[in-house]
C-alpha cells in the first residue's frame, strides 16, 4: 500500500509542476507545512471570511444535478439520474447551461443574505472544470462530453463574484469525483460503482483539487475546498487525504481545507486535530433514512441530541474545526406521528431548533440543505419552504450590525480594561507562587482587543456581524506571530489567556 501511495504521491508532484506552468501560478515551495510558516502572510481583515462562524446554506443541485431536487434538467435522457445521464441525452448543453443561468437568480441572493446566511456551500463535479483545464476530464466517463459543461467554470466564477456582493463566503465542494466516490447518483455517473479509489482516478481527483486550488485560493470569500463529498470509508481514505492535502499545500500554504469524516467522525476528528495546518472537518447529520430514525419522533430526535451533545466530544478531538455540511429538518415519515399538516411541522421545527442550537454551540459552522427544490412544497428539505413554514427562522445570523452600540476603540477604554485584567491574571498566579511573563500576557490582551474590532468592523455587505468561529486557529497563528516577533519560552500560553480575555471584553463592550 505505501508502494502504491508512493507512486501517487511522484505523479502528483510532476503534476504540481505541470500545472504551475499551465496556468501561470505560482505555489509554495515543498517543505513540509509544519516549517512554512514564513510562507503564511500575518492575518489581517481579508482572512474574516474564513475564519468566522459559517451559518451557511447549501446551494443543491445547481451544478451537480440530483433528480429528487430538480426534474426538470432531466427532460433529455429518460430515466436519468446524474449529470452523466444529462449530458448523454438530447441537447445536454443546452439544458445545462439554461438550469446554471437560472436556478439561483439574484432574488435567490437577496433572500440568502437577508435571513442572516453569511456563506453558502457550493457542490461541483469534476467535470465542471472543462472550461478551465479540460485535461482533468482526460480518460474519464466525462471526456466525450467536455464541450457539454465547458461552459460551467466561467459561471462558477460568477457564482462566487456574486456571493461576495452579497457578503457571502462560499465552500466549494467536490461533490463529484473521477470514478464516483461513493454509490449515489449525486457523485456523477449514476452507476452505482464506486472507482475513485484507483491509481489513476486518485490522481485524477488529485489534479482536480489543485487546479481548484490554484484558481480559487486567492478569492478571499472562498472560505474553503472540499477535498471531496461523503466518501465511502476503506483503508484507502486517510493516507489519500494525507498525501492529497500535502499536495495542495504546496499551492496554497493557508486556504482552510474541508475534509469529509467519511462516516466516521470519530475518528477523523481526530485526525483533523493533530494537524498543524487549517484543516476542517465536514460531519453531515440526518436522522431520516434508516429503520432506527424511523422509530423516533422529532421530539425525541432533538432530545437525543440534546442530552447526548455528540458534536462537543468531536469539537473538542478536532480543535474547533468541526462543520456540520449538510443537515436538514426533514424526517422520516413514520417519525411524524401525525397526518396534520401543522403537527408535522411542530415536529420538523422542534427537530430544526435543536439542531441549530447544537451547531452554534459547537461547531465552526453549519450549512442546511438545501437552499431551494425544483417544484412542490418541502418543509424538511428546502430552506426556503421551511422558513415559510416558521421551521427555519427568519433570521439565522446570530448578532445583527445594526445591534453594535459602539466599538470598542477608545484607548483609555481599552487600557482601563488591560490594566484590571492584568492585575487580577498576576494576582492569581502570584498566589501560586508561579513565575509569570506579565508582558506577554498584555501583548495578548491588545492582541485580542484590535482583533475583536477587526471582526466588528469588517465590511462584507452582509447584515450579520462576522464572529469569529475558527477561534482556536485563529489563536495559533496569532500566537505563532507573537513567538516570531517576541521569541518561545514556557510561558507562551499568557499571550493565549490574554488574547481571549481581551478579545471578549471588546465584543462584550460592542453590544
Amino acid at each position: 500500500m505505501n508502494t502504491f501511495f508512493k507512486k501517487v504521491s511522484d505523479k502528483i508532484d510532476k503534476e504540481v509542476s505541470d500545472i504551475s506552468d499551465r496556468l501561470g501560478v505560482q505555489f509554495a515551495d515543498k517543505t513540509p507545512i509544519a516549517t512554512h510558516a514564513s510562507n503564511v502572510a500575518p492575518l489581517s481583515q481579508r482572512d474574516i471570511f474564513r475564519f468566522r462562524k459559517q451559518r451557511g446554506v447549501n446551494l443543491g443541485s445547481w451544478f451537480v444535478q440530483e433528480r429528487w431536487l430538480c426534474e426538470s434538467t432531466y427532460c433529455g435522457c429518460g430515466g436519468g439520474q446524474s449529470d452523466l445521464h444529462i449530458a448523454q441525452g438530447a441537447n445536454g448543453k443546452g439544458i445545462m447551461e439554461h438550469h446554471w443561468d437560472t436556478w439561483i437568480t439574484q432574488e435567490d441572493w437577496g433572500a440568502i443574505q437577508a435571513q442572516g446566511f453569511n456563506a453558502v456551500r457550493l457542490p461541483i463535479g469534476y467535470y465542471h472544470l472543462s472550461g478551465i483545464e479540460p485535461s482533468v476530464l482526460d480518460g474519464t466517463d466525462f471526456e466525450p462530453y467536455k464541450h457539454i459543461f465547458s461552459g460551467a467554470w466561467v459561471r462558477i466564477i460568477r457564482a462566487i463574484g456574486d456571493a461576495e456582493r452579497y457578503g457571502l463566503g462560499v465552500l466549494i465542494d467536490l461533490h463529484a469525483a473521477p470514478g464516483a466516490q461513493n454509490r449515489d447518483a449525486h457523485s456523477g455517473t449514476g452507476t452505482g460503482e464506486v472507482r475513485m479509489w484507483t491509481r489513476t482516478n486518485l490522481s485524477r481527483t488529485v489534479h482536480a483539487l489543485q487546479v481548484l486550488t490554484a484558481q480559487l485560493a486567492w478569492r478571499p470569500n472562498v472560505v474553503g475546498i472540499e477535498l471531496v463529498n461523503e466518501p465511502a470509508n476503506n483503508n484507502q481514505v486517510q493516507k489519500w487525504y494525507e498525501d492529497t492535502l500535502a499536495a495542495l499545500r504546496k499551492i496554497s500554504p493557508d486556504l482552510p481545507l474541508y475534509i469529509s469524516d467519511a462516516w466516521d467522525a470519530q475518528w477523523y476528528s481526530k485526525i483533523v486535530g493533530a494537524r498543524s495546518d487549517f484543516v476542517v472537518l465536514d460531519h453531515h447529520l440526518y436522522r431520516c433514512f434508516t429503520p432506527g430514525d424511523a422509530t423516533m419522533s422529532g421530539d425525541e430526535h432533538a432530545a437525543e441530541l440534546r442530552n447526548s451533545a455528540p458534536l462537543v466530544p468531536l469539537s473538542a478531538a478536532a480543535r474547533g474545526n468541526l462543520i456540520v455540511g449538510e443537515w436538514s429538518a426533514a424526517l422520516n415519515p413514520a417519525s411524524l406521528r401525525s397526518n396534520e399538516a401543522g403537527e408535522q411541522d411542530r415536529q420538523r421545527r422542534v427537530w430544526a431548533r435543536a439542531q441549530l442550537d447544537a451547531y452554534e454551540a459547537s461547531c465552526g459552522g453549519w450549512f442546511f440543505w438545501t437552499w431551494k427544490k425544483g417544484t412542490g412544497w418541502d418543509a424538511g428539505w428546502c430552506a426556503k419552504d421551511a422558513t415559510l413554514a416558521a421551521i427555519l427562522p427568519r433570521w439565522v445570523g446570530g448578532r445583527r450590525k445594526s445591534e453594535i452600540l459602539r466599538i470598542p476603540s477608545d484607548v483609555g477604554w481599552k487600557r482601563q480594561a488591560q490594566s484590571e485584567a492584568l492585575n487580577q491574571h498576576r494576582n492569581y498566579w502570584a498566589s501560586r507562587g508561579t513565575y509569570n511573563e506579565l508582558w506577554r500576557f498584555e501583548d495578548g490582551y491588545s492582541m485580542g482587543w484590535n482583533d475583536a474590532i477587526l471582526f466588528l468592523t469588517f465590511n462584507d455587505s452582509g447584515l450579520p456581524v462576522s464572529e469569529l468561529g475558527f477561534r482556536g486557529e485563529w489563536v495559533k497563528r496569532r500566537t505563532a506571530e507573537h513567538i516570531g516577533h517576541r521569541g518561545k519560552s514556557g510561558n507562551v500560553w499568557e499571550f493565549e489567556h490574554g488574547f481571549n480575555q481581551g478579545f471578549d471584553a471588546a465584543w462584550a463592550g460592542a453590544f
